[in-house]
């Protein structure tokens, strides 16, 4: 769980017209914000985000919430990740005390990496051998000390490092390995490349052999701590010139990253040994709308490049762009950079990257003969399963267009073969009408802007006949044990809840007033008219019964209510 207080802080931070912008570009109309809605198709506009209620909604689909909840459902993020995604972007740490359902790797484990971490660092600076190779490879001093590069020796040099090399803790670590004959270093030999998470705290290594070895390049182990499928090399080094630079490049290998650095090309990071992952898709589309993957342009260039197509598809979102570059045959962004220089290297990437669509429609075509209806057969079939990956409504919604004129189709014919894009969009309800007005439902939301004067309320004044009385009961004593919230994070506490359904419509109404509407005096004139009502329905009440059948205090009652 995270904590509650956090959550509302976080709220407070972000604005959800600049969380909503930056994916579905918004147009101002008059106090709020309107686009057509991201989860259905619709010609007209009907998704409004209000950015002094902090919500949206729409009002064709009734998609609505707060800006964690468009993460969630814009991005299929869970809540953890879409508050994460916020929090990062609002410079907030997610406390580490929130998570008590997910065990934390012991302090030891983090104290191990960064201990090797200075090791191998001293030991470059001694080993002639290892820093000719880097000067060779084109990296200085300052480079290095970036991005923490060092050197492990051969051997099993840690036992000078930690006094008890036996500790589980160096295991679990994945430093060192417990063979047949004994436990030894896991990286011999390697010039070292720390691995750090979002926080930059070191999560583990990357080693390259130096002269001939195999395996050429040697990750840190799955651990608590390491997860090659969520990590990005140099992604913590890179985050301000991602955003300096409004795209982000990934590469394959550690040295293509401090290679493309050294030269100025700051925004690059690296899969570690491993395709990029629809999390590393994810991860790096909160950073910025613009991916580029770079590789080799031979046939194991494409193939790699086709594996990290596959697996961006569900990471996909409308307004960003993916794309694509291969380089000259036996050339990587490391020596192609060294060779040509920065300006050719981003020339390159602003003249010679393929969109991912165009890519993903070449690929599907190549070796098929369109000009037959097997061939047509055999496009269609293989597209089927990455058109129903797309997470992007939109992309995908074109992607299949242009699949059908290849196939000699119309588009609405792909479906009826089956061929569904995976972003099913709402299907718009016909409008419903609001509620009608009523008293109750007007204190209601006034309650949701002035959360502290629920204990003025008297829960007798509801009418037991107006249908939503039961409900803002229950909503009263929940507000009463509550702090003073803004309305975001009172939608967000009441998730899960039997309440969120009420507090969702009477966002909903709010929206109806602007700025100026003075909330207090609604409440006062609200209140007050129930009051009033109750009174009118006790005096009915007890005028209506024999006068012997009341008690003294019930005809005391009857007479002070004739005089109101």
């Amino acid at each position: 769980m995270i904590p509650r207080d956090f959550i509302d802080t976080l709220l407070v931070r972000v604005d959800i017209v600049d969380v909503i912008d930056r994916r579905v570009p918004l147009k101002k109309a008059g106090q709020n914000y309107q686009a057509c809605c991201p989860f259905h198709s619709e010609k007209t506009p009907s998704f409004t985000v209000s950015p002094t209620k902090q919500f949206y909604h729409c009002f064709g689909c009734g998609a609505h919430g707060t800006a964690i909840s468009f993460l969630m459902e814009y991005e299929h993020m869970g809540f953890p990740d879409a508050v994460a995604a916020l929090a990062q972007d609002a410079g907030l740490p997610v406390p580490e005390s929130g998570e008590p359902d997910r065990p934390k790797p012991p302090p030891a484990l983090w104290d191990a990496l960064e201990q090797a971490a200075q090791f191998y660092k001293k030991q470059l600076k001694q080993t002639p051998r290892a820093i000719d190779y880097l000067k060779q490879r084109g990296l200085t001093g300052t480079i290095a000390a970036r991005y923490g590069i060092g050197y492990a020796p051969d051997g099993s040099p840690l036992k000078q490092v930690f006094p008890d090399y036996t500790a589980d803790a160096l295991a679990a670590s994945g430093l060192v390995i417990d063979g047949d004959r004994g436990r030894y270093d896991r990286f011999r030999d390697r010039i070292m490349f720390p691995i750090r998470n979002a926080k930059g705290q070191i999560v583990g290594f990357g080693g390259r052999v130096l002269d001939q070895g195999e395996p050429k390049y040697l990750n840190s182990p799955e651990t608590p701590l390491f997860h090659k499928g969520s990590e990005l090399y140099g992604l913590f080094e890179a985050r301000a010139a991602i955003k300096t630079a409004g795209r982000a490049i990934v590469v394959e290998g550690y040295m293509d990253v401090v290679a493309l650095a050294q030269h100025g090309v700051e925004f690059a990071v690296a899969a570690l040994g491993t395709a990029t992952t629809p999390i590393h898709a994810r991860t790096l589309l909160r950073h910025t709308d613009h991916l580029i993957f770079a590789f080799d342009g031979d046939k194991a260039g494409r193939k790699a490049a086709w594996r990290a197509l596959e697996n961006t598809l569900e990471a996909l979102q409308d307004g960003k762009d993916v794309s694509f570059l291969f380089l000259p045959e036996g050339e990587d962004p490391d020596s192609y950079i060294r060779s040509n220089g920065q300006a050719a290297f981003l020339h390159l990437l602003d003249t010679d990257t393929l969109p991912l669509s165009a890519f993903l429609v070449r690929e599907l075509s190549r070796g098929r003969k369109l000009d037959s209806q097997e061939g047509r057969a055999a496009l269609i079939k293989a597209a089927k399963p990455l058109l129903e990956k797309i997470a992007a409504p939109l992309l995908a919604r074109l992607i299949q267009r242009q699949i059908a004129e290849l196939a000699n189709l119309q588009a609405d014919e792909l479906g009826l073969m089956g061929v569904r894009p995976s972003a099913t969009r709402r299907t718009a309800p016909r409008p419903q009408r609001r509620p009608a007005p009523s008293r109750v439902r007007s204190l209601a939301r006034t309650l949701l802007m002035n959360p502290q004067r629920a204990a003025e309320v008297d829960p007798c004044w509801l009418d037991a006949n107006d249908p939503l009385s039961e409900r803002l009961h229950e909503l009263l004593g929940w507000l009463r044990g509550v702090e003073n919230l803004s309305l975001p994070a009172l939608a967000e506490a009441a998730r899960g809840s039997a309440l969120e359904s009420l507090i969702d419509e009477l966002m909903t109404d709010l929206l109806d007033k602007d700025d100026s509407w003075d909330w207090n005096a609604e409440f006062d004139g609200a209140s007050k008219q129930l009051r009033d009502d109750w009174q009118r329905r006790r005096w009915q009440e007890l005028a209506a019964r024999p006068l012997s059948s009341l008690s003294v205090g019930e005809r005391q009652e009857l007479i002070e209510l004739a005089r109101s």
